[in-house]
């Protein structure tokens, strides 16, 4: 926590930036000092009374700069934050002091029509990048599921993957990032160019090495996705036929599979109710036939929906990924979630910890492209028993083969990678030298500060 001294001085030279909205309120203080970590009982007690000092709000990349340099000056914490779609905690200010909104940086600065890449401002909304992309018969690889209110800059510093993740697999994949546009945190802060290579440090590191302005992606042929329900009876039959779509020559770009317990909770636009478990596909329009083909085979029951409606917020997309999780924490809080990588076959896994936990975990499947392979990824509902309990089950799942990617905790690797990559440490010694980015999120810096 800064002194109020301290804060008085930075306040008093923060006033003399233009393009620079300020928010003192407490009001405002709360709304973006937190996002959905409440998905996590564990997070809750970490990170509820997390609070920032001063929230800005910058409209120009110079405002940004000028805000970095002033940080730096009084060595005060700087946290970025886009839209707050998060659920791990990646926002939160662990040691108070300044969080910078970046919703007003959302200029698409160019698309270029030979390569399909696209420049965007970091707080550019998901949407609205799509919604231009398509114009130019393009649309994003990789959405998570908050699509709708998501920023780009918090996707590619906080998420991994999601929709689309079945063909193109993870955010960190080479290729999905062709270079950013970044300011550093020294104490005279440079605006750097950043190619895809130099880039990979600041992929999925939580705005703890950095701060991004603007991203150059790829993007892929749109396609109007065809949305189709395949609803079985039997629990194995149905992770079946989900690995044979997942398999199958056709072009899908999401394959989810929910237990009966789930589907039940849905809401009625998500198919006909049939008390069955449900798989969720988006299939390009020449798949449809095979899906039918292989569901018959099977003797499960098909539907094709039809076509997306992108604006009307009640596609399939919607139930996918951790908007599943929502739904079900709408009717019952009590619920939270996991989040692993299955090992093969999956059968054993789903099997033990079914018989351990029955209805109080339910299983969430998702088709994902895991360094070239297809292969089944899990966000299983888990019914909270406390926390010595779910840090048990993790340890269970790991025993059985599955990677775990922790939503339970706040550090950047023990929440994905798993291990300290010093190309992310070594970034932030190179742009944020005082370590006031984020601090407390990336362990290696931690243990390096130690």
């Amino acid at each position: 926590m800064t002194n109020k001294k301290q804060i008085e001085l930075l306040l008093s030279d923060l006033t003399s930036i233009s393009d620079l909205e300020i928010y003192q309120k407490i009001s405002d203080l709360k709304r973006f000092s937190k996002d959905f970590f409440e998905y996590s009982p564990i997070l809750i007690n970490e990170l509820k009374d997390c609070l920032a000092e001063i929230v800005v709000r910058p409209l120009s990349v110079d405002a940004i700069i000028f805000v970095a340099q002033i940080c730096n000056k009084y060595s005060t914490p700087l946290t970025l934050r886009g839209s707050g779609t998060g659920n791990y905690g990646q926002c939160v200010p662990l040691n108070g002091g300044v969080v910078m909104v970046m919703s007003g940086l959302k200029k698409i600065r160019n698309f270029d029509s030979k390569s399909g890449e696209i420049t965007v401002e970091s707080g550019c909304l998901l949407r609205d990048i799509n919604d231009e992309l398509i114009k130019h018969g393009r649309q994003l690889r990789l959405l998570p599921s908050t699509w709708r209110s998501a920023s780009i800059g918090g996707f590619i510093a906080g998420g991994s993957g999601g929709i689309g993740s079945v063909r193109w697999g993870f955010l960190r994949d080479p290729g999905h990032l062709q270079s950013l546009e970044i300011i550093t945190t020294e104490a005279s802060p440079r605006k750097l160019e950043l190619n895809a290579n130099n880039s990979e440090a600041l992929n999925h590191a939580y705005g703890t090495n950095g701060i991004i302005t603007a991203l150059k992606l790829t993007t892929a042929p749109y396609v109007n996705w065809h949305q189709i329900v395949v609803d079985c009876a039997d629990w194995n039959q149905a992770v079946d036929l989900l690995a044979k779509f997942n398999c199958a020559a056709l072009d899908l770009y999401l394959g989810t599979l929910l237990e009966k317990e789930i589907v039940n909770c849905l809401p009625d636009w998500s198919g006909k109710p049939s008390g069955k478990h449900r798989i969720l596909l988006l299939v390009s329009p020449d798949g449809v036939s095979t899906i039918a083909r292989l569901a018959k085979s099977a003797e499960a029951d098909f539907d094709d929906l039809g076509p997306e409606n992108l604006r009307a917020g009640t596609g399939l997309r919607e139930l996918s990924w951790n908007h599943t999780t929502l739904h079900m924490r709408g009717i019952d809080p009590s619920w939270t979630y996991l989040q692993m990588l299955l090992p093969q076959p999956e059968y054993e896994i789903m099997r033990k910890l079914k018989s351990e936990w029955g209805s109080d975990l339910l299983w969430h499947l998702e088709c994902v492209r895991q360094n070239g392979v297809q292969r089944l990824a899990s966000l299983p509902l888990v019914k909270w028993r406390g926390e010595k309990a779910m840090n048990h089950l993790m340890s269970q799942c790991k025993e059985l083969g599955a990677v775990i990617f922790n939503p339970h905790t706040i550090t950047v690797e023990d929440g994905g990678l798993g291990v300290i990559d010093s190309d992310q440490v070594q970034a932030k010694s190179n742009f944020d030298p005082k370590g006031i980015l984020n601090p407390g999120k990336l362990k290696g810096w931690n243990l390096k500060e130690d």
